[in-house]
């Protein structure tokens, strides 16, 4: 069975579910597929493994109630079509 191919676009907002291996069977299958014929989108993904790395984990509990704040402030006006 075939999957329908997955825009850029909708890779871009589910990359986070993939890197965290919560994205539905099928919708892992189209990522998958999409990024063995899209270079661009297999380095921003790889741009993404290399800023988690660098970063590590940080847990929504071990934020001070100003950094919750500032980082919700940050996305609040994000827009996925920018």
């Amino acid at each position: 069975m075939s999957v329908p191919p997955i825009p850029c676009r909708d890779l871009v907002e589910l990359i986070t579910d993939y890197l965290e291996g919560t994205l539905a069977p099928v919708e892992h299958e189209r990522f998958q597929a999409h990024l063995e014929v899209c270079p661009p989108c297999t380095d921003y993904v790889e741009q993404f493994r290399r800023t988690i790395a660098a970063a590590g984990h940080v847990h929504a509990d071990r934020l001070s109630d100003g950094t919750r704040e500032a980082l919700l402030s940050a996305f609040r006006g994000w827009r996925a079509d920018r």
